[in-house]
């Protein structure tokens, strides 16, 4: 599908790129007519692959973009033919360039006028990269969710307006914006000519919906002098209770799945040119970001407690980066060490009526509840409600999945549960292909991302080398490397300086 260059879908799939008007003003660009194909594998969020694209556009070379995001199953026909895992990768006709740095290099050295050759004067042949067939995108066609305001909700409204709600004092204590049980079973058989049963089975089903609870959760809905809130009410400092949640209580995986393809979106639209940069303000102002925000409130009522591996993995990965997201919007990015703190600490989504912190994701369900950086316990208690969501085994690939917001964090991504394990492993091998591995003789440096949680990796250096060369891609020339030295044993390992200046533009 043709589209001006300077433009992107939201989530692009492949189209050939034309030029803005970058010419002297008056006169018609001059794009480079070519007979072969110029292709450029790329994902969203990735900065290197902007700054490809950012080039082509310069040098007027239309070309075809495939997003493997929305496109997963070209993956590893990339692979195949780039002999790497990490995008961009680049091809003119049958012609592997690479990536972003063989880009620039090529350019440096002169050698990159032999691709520009091949596609002015060569039709492109089937040997080259396939394009995808229409329609075989994962966004093509309509939207598949569709959610419907829950009738409980409409009964909520109803009770926010009966004149229930009020403070009420039980043993000296206050406990505000409450309403008593018996109460409500009163007002529900008056107002919606129910029997007693009836109204009571209305209240244990808000309860159930998580629409009101009991102040102190100690029981379900009983028809007696018994206080309740609802849900909405409590005071809270989680992000996603700025709306109330309103609809059907919507499958956890359906639900990030949702979430996923908005943060997708907004992105594509506010990520800058060289993709190193978010525009959090403009993020903020826009109509999606509001779709994003009162879809956020919907994880107060969803059920994680039945996830498969698969689905916790990409849920709360991806409920983690659009939390990071969520949070520089409202209240901006940290910009000091304390601050850094409080936000991983005290930023949090309330999730199933628990609330969760960008810690608790992260150490506490995504690593197997393990001790983080700084932190002298385990997240949650033996008797933490949130314990049983946990992996059973910490998943070390999860460290090149999450997003902190750093200029130092991987590349922005986003995961599915059919396919989670497929990409945990492409995020690794393109993590670990680009600089968070630099191989000098036998100097390894590593990102400090890789001493930090070390312990995820193996119990010594030497392990922790083995598992990144696993992971690296089998054609890797550092892979090769790396395990040369693995099996000398001869090497020195040492730590890069983290980058924690802020992806904000």
């Amino acid at each position: 599908m043709p589209m001006p260059m300077g433009q992107e879908s939201s989530l692009p799939l492949s189209f050939e790129n034309s030029v803005s008007n970058t010419s002297t003003p008056g006169k018609a660009p001059r794009i480079m007519d070519i007979q072969g194909r110029v292709i450029i594998y790329s994902i969203v969020g990735c900065p290197f692959c902007k700054s490809a694209k950012a080039r082509l556009e310069e040098l007027q070379l239309p070309y075809h973009e495939i997003c493997l995001d929305a496109f997963p199953q070209l993956r590893e026909e990339m692979q195949e033919r780039a002999g790497k895992t990490s995008v961009p990768q680049l091809f003119f006709n049958n012609k592997h360039l690479g990536g972003w740095d063989e880009f620039k290099k090529a350019e440096q050295d002169g050698t990159f006028q032999g691709f520009v050759d091949e596609v002015l004067n060569n039709p492109a042949m089937d040997d080259g990269p396939s394009l995808p067939t229409p329609g075989s995108g994962t966004t093509e066609g309509e939207d598949p969710f569709a959610f419907d305001v829950d009738e409980y909700y409409k009964l909520v409204i109803d009770i926010r307006k009966s004149g229930l709600i009020m403070d009420h004092r039980y043993h000296l204590r206050n406990y505000k914006t409450t309403f008593v049980g018996s109460e409500l079973v009163d007002w529900l058989i008056a107002s919606k000519n129910l029997g007693r049963a009836e109204a009571i089975q209305k209240g244990q089903e808000l309860v159930s919906r998580k629409f009101i609870h009991h102040v102190t959760d100690d029981h379900e809905f009983k028809d007696g002098y018994f206080f309740y809130r609802l849900v909405e009410d409590e005071e809270s400092e989680a992000l996603n209770t700025k709306y109330p949640s309103e609809l059907e209580s919507i499958p956890a995986a359906q639900l990030g799945e949702r979430m996923r393809r908005i943060i997708l979106n907004l992105y594509g639209e506010f990520l800058s040119p060289d993709g190193r940069g978010v525009d959090y303000i403009g993020m903020a102002k826009s109509e999606q970001f509001k779709e994003y925000a009162k879809l956020a409130a919907e994880l107060q009522r969803t059920n994680v407690s039945n996830l498969t591996r698969e689905e916790t993995l990409a849920f709360f990965i991806n409920i983690y980066n659009a939390l990071v997201v969520h949070a520089n919007v409202e209240r901006g990015p940290p910009r000091s060490t304390w601050q850094r703190y409080k936000f991983f600490n005290k930023v949090s989504y309330n999730i199933s009526g628990q609330l969760y912190s960008l810690q608790d994701i992260e150490n506490g369900v995504l690593r197997g509840n393990r001790k983080g950086v700084g932190q002298v316990r385990v997240p949650f208690a033996h008797k933490d409600p949130r314990l049983p969501i946990a992996l059973n085994r910490c998943e070390p690939k999860i460290h090149f999945a999450l997003v902190c917001g750093a200029k130092s964090c991987p590349p922005i991504k986003t995961y599915t549960a059919g396919d989670i394990d497929k990409e945990l492993a492409f995020a690794a091998a393109a993590f670990l292909d680009a600089e968070a591995v630099l191989i000098e003789n036998n100097t390894v440096s590593l990102s400090m991302i890789l001493k930090w949680y070390a312990v995820d990796f193996g119990a010594n250096k030497h392990e922790l080398l083995a598992f990144i060369c696993e992971h690296l891609p089998p054609k890797s020339e550092k892979r090769e490397k790396l395990a040369v030295l693995l099996k000398t044993r001869s090497y020195n390992v040492e730590y890069q300086t983290y980058d924690w200046s802020l992806n904000s533009k």
